[in-house]
C-alpha cells in the first residue's frame, strides 16, 4: 500500500494544488454521509417502504445538515476547475464544443449505467408484485442525485460567461427572488430560478479563485463571517428553516429550490474551504493521505451516484431478518440515531461493491491502467501536455 501511495505521490506534478482535490473529496463524502444519516426507509411490516427523515421528528438534529450539506464546496471547486480548464483549452486552440463535450461526457457517462439498472430493477419489482409506492420511493431516492448533475452541467456550459461574472450578481438574483416569494407573497414558481442562480454563487467564487482574486486569507474570513452572520439572521428573524436540507412536510425547504439562507450558508462554507487550503496542502504531503484523496477523486461520480443504491440494497436485504432498528424503524428518537450510526459501516462495503461493479463506466472502460495513471488521469486539462493525457478531465 505504501509503495503504491509513494508511486502516486511521485507521479503528481509539484505544481498541482492538492487542496482542490481534497475539498472535492470532502464535499462528496459529506453528501454521502449526510444522505445516509438523514434518509430513512421505514417499513410498515408488510413489505411497503416509505421515505422518512429524522429531521422531521427531531428538529434538534438540524446541525447535522450544517456539517454534511457540502454542495456549495463542490460547486466552488467546480467553478475553479472549469475556469482554469477552459482558459487552458482556449490557449491550446481547443474549440468550446470539444472542451464541453469532453467534460459533459465524463459527467454523464456513469449515469447511463444507473438509469439502466434501475429501469430493470423497477420493472422486476413491479412484475413480482411490489407495491407501486415502494417502487416509486426506491427509484426516486436512487435517481435523486441527478438533479445535481443537471445543474452542474448547465453551469459548466455557462463557464465562459460565469468566469467573468462577479458573485454578487447571482446573489442579487437569489435575494430578489426570495423577496418576491416570501416578502411580497408572490407565487412559488420563481423560486426555481434560484436553482441556477443559487449554485452560480459558489461557482463564480470558484472562478474568482481561479483568477487569483481570493488568494488572501482575508477573503476566506470575510466569506465565513459574513455568510455565518447572514444565515443566522435569516433563520432567527426571517423565518427560514434551520435545516439546510429538505424536510418532508415542511412548508419551506432551503434546498428545493435553494433559498437565500442556503446561499449565505454556502458562502460561509466556501470561506471555510478557502481558509483550510494551506492546512490541506500540508496534510497531503504525506503519500498515503494524498493517494486516498486521489482515488476518491478518480471515481467521485461513481460514489456520488451509487451511494443511495448501496443504502437501499442493505435496507432491502435487511428486511429478510425483519424490521431492524435504525434501518426500517421510524426515525423519531435518539435510539434511532444510535442504531443508525451502527449501520453506517455496513453501507460502506455495499458502496464498495457498487464502485467495483460500475467504476469502469466513469473512466470509460478500456485497458487496465498502471497505478500512476491514478494521478495523470485526473489532472486538469490545463496540465495535459501529451496526446495520452488529452482526454483528461475533472468533474
Amino acid at each position: 500500500m505504501r509503495h503504491g501511495a509513494a508511486r502516486i505521490d511521485a507521479a503528481t506534478p509539484a505544481s498541482r494544488d492538492r487542496a482542490v482535490d481534497a475539498l472535492r473529496a470532502l464535499a462528496v463524502l459529506g453528501v454521502v454521509l449526510g444522505h445516509w444519516l438523514v434518509t430513512a426507509l421505514v417499513s410498515d411490516g408488510g413489505g411497503t417502504l416509505r421515505a422518512e427523515s429524522p429531521l422531521r421528528h427531531m428538529p434538534w438534529l438540524a446541525p447535522v445538515s450544517w456539517a454534511f450539506q457540502t454542495l456549495a464546496v463542490f460547486f466552488l471547486v467546480g467553478g475553479y476547475v472549469a475556469t482554469r480548464g477552459r482558459a487552458a483549452a482556449r490557449e491550446r486552440g481547443t474549440p468550446y464544443r470539444r472542451w464541453l463535450a469532453v467534460r459533459l461526457g465524463r459527467l454523464f457517462r456513469p449515469v447511463l449505467a444507473l438509469l439502466a439498472l434501475w429501469a430493470v430493477t423497477a420493472g422486476l419489482l413491479l412484475l413480482t408484485g411490489a407495491e407501486l409506492m415502494t417502487v416509486h420511493t426506491l427509484v426516486k431516492l436512487a435517481l435523486s442525485p441527478l438533479w445535481f448533475l443537471l445543474v452542474f452541467a448547465a453551469l459548466t456550459a455557462a463557464t465562459p460567461l460565469l468566469a467573468r461574472l462577479h458573485p454578487l450578481w447571482p446573489l442579487a438574483v437569489v435575494l430578489h427572488v426570495d423577496l418576491l416569494r416570501f416578502g411580497l407573497g408572490g407565487p412559488a414558481w420563481p423560486g426555481w430560478i434560484n436553482l441556477a442562480a443559487g449554485w452560480a454563487v459558489p461557482w463564480t467564487l470558484g472562478a474568482a479563485w481561479a483568477r487569483g482574486e481570493l488568494k488572501h486569507r482575508r477573503a476566506g474570513w470575510t466569506l465565513l463571517a459574513g455568510g455565518t452572520a447572514a444565515t443566522a439572521a435569516l433563520v432567527a428573524w426571517a423565518g427560514y428553516p434551520a435545516s439546510m436540507v429538505g424536510v418532508p412536510g415542511a412548508a419551506v425547504s432551503n434546498l428545493d429550490p435553494p433559498t437565500l439562507a442556503a446561499v449565505t450558508f454556502g458562502l460561509a462554507q466556501c470561506g471555510l474551504a478557502l481558509l483550510l487550503r494551506e492546512r490541506l496542502r500540508r496534510a497531503l504531503r504525506r503519500p498515503v493521505a494524498w493517494a486516498a484523496v486521489a482515488l476518491v477523486n478518480l471515481f467521485a461520480m461513481t460514489v456520488f451516484l451509487w451511494h443511495q443504491t448501496a443504502m437501499m440494497t442493505v435496507t432491502a436485504t435487511g428486511l429478510l431478518a425483519g424490521r431492524l432498528p435504525g434501518l426500517h424503524t421510524l426515525p423519531d428518537g435518539p435510539h434511532w440515531v444510535a442504531a443508525r450510526l451502527v449501520w453506517l459501516p455496513v453501507f460502506t462495503p455495499a458502496l464498495a461493491v457498487c464502485w467495483a461493479a460500475f467504476r469502469t463506466c466513469e473512466r470509460g472502460g478500456g485497458r487496465r491502467r498502471p497505478r500512476t495513471r491514478v494521478v495523470r488521469t485526473h489532472l486538469p486539462r490545463d496540465r495535459a501536455t501529451t496526446k495520452g493525457t488529452e482526454g483528461v478531465r475533472h468533474v
